[in-house]
């Protein structure tokens, strides 16, 4: 209902819309248009209202599920969480359908790869998106490859940032990260029950005082960015792009945004670190790694650093 009300007062900004026409469009009371328009209120529309009606004077960097209609019935938002990830889990355990999505304001616990803390202040993209793939377990890191790929072009296309992806799926700009990404999945019978892809952006936050060597869209534009831009540019591409068969594109296409191969990289894992030459992926993303003594292998999972 706050999500009708809210695009019928969109649609009308010039004017002011009364109370009776709201109350017969939506077919419930104006008690209870107004007790929605009072909750709009508290939450940070700037609303006003007369005797003559309702006129909607701005709204705040809100991401509610109401203001994501096309998802707005698999949307969960949060003020405050340990990790999307923690609630993902549970959600893809008790049959949430595909593409459903966890939002929250601020993670007090949030998670990067090798048990890394993300960093999640106020102003910054933190959600997680539960898929539920028709692919073989041995091809799922093809959908953290299309997220990243898609990611990166989303803030190229929309926000005019040389964003660039850094295996397996960080986004950096000028070398400074602007995106992490982790990903959990649970196999049943061979087949995979969920994968769950969590993803953290600094857009307005600004995360340099625990992460120097990060960045964020509001620094590299100087502007302040609605995150429900953001997440609307990429849930929609990000939807469309893995709706293709297998995703036997998306490796090719993500070697254009990559600034990992042809360099000298460090990649830590929890057994050990290696140093070698990034040279390609694999059909799986594995990174094919030459080593110093000239042997080749693969790296399935971990860090990656770019060495000078």
């Amino acid at each position: 209902m706050k999500g009708e009300i809210l695009k019928i007062l969109s649609e009308n900004r010039e004017s002011v819309y009364s109370g009776e026409k709201l109350s017969e469009g939506l077919g419930v009371s104006r008690v209870s248009v107004w007790k929605h328009i009072k909750k709009l209120q508290q939450l940070g529309y700037r609303i006003e209202s007369s005797a003559v009606g309702y006129q909607l004077v701005s709204s705040p960097d809100a991401l509610y599920p109401w203001e994501f209609p096309t998802w707005e019935p698999n949307i969960h938002y949060y003020s405050e969480v340990d990790s999307t990830m923690t609630i993902a889990k549970e959600l893809a355990g008790k049959g949430s359908p595909h593409f459903t999505v966890i939002i929250a304001e601020k993670q007090r616990s949030g998670r990067g790869r090798l048990s890394r803390t993300w960093y999640s202040d106020t102003g910054g993209l933190y959600f997680t998106i539960i898929l539920r793939p028709l692919i073989p377990p041995s091809l799922m890191s093809r959908y953290g490859f299309a997220a990243s790929l898609v990611l990166a072009r989303t803030i190229q296309r929309h926000f005019d940032i040389d964003a660039r992806v850094k295996w397996p799926n960080d986004i950096l700009v000028n070398e400074k990260k602007l995106c992490g990404m982790l990903s959990e999945m649970e196999v049943s019978d061979d087949r995979v029950a969920f994968l769950n892809i969590g993803i953290g952006i600094n857009v307005n936050n600004d995360p340099t005082h625990m992460e120097p060597n990060a960045t964020s869209i509001r620094t590299l534009t100087g502007k302040t960015i609605p995150r429900k831009k953001v997440l609307t540019h990429f849930l929609e591409a990000f939807e469309k792009e893995i709706s293709r068969p297998n995703l036997d594109h998306v490796l090719t296409e993500w070697k254009k945004y990559t600034i990992t191969l042809g360099r000298e990289v460090r990649i830590v894992t929890t057994q050990d670190t290696q140093y070698g030459k990034a040279v390609d992926i694999d059909n799986t993303g594995a990174l094919v790694l030459e080593l110093p003594d000239g042997t080749v292998k693969k790296v399935f999972y971990g860090d990656c650093f770019h060495q000078p």
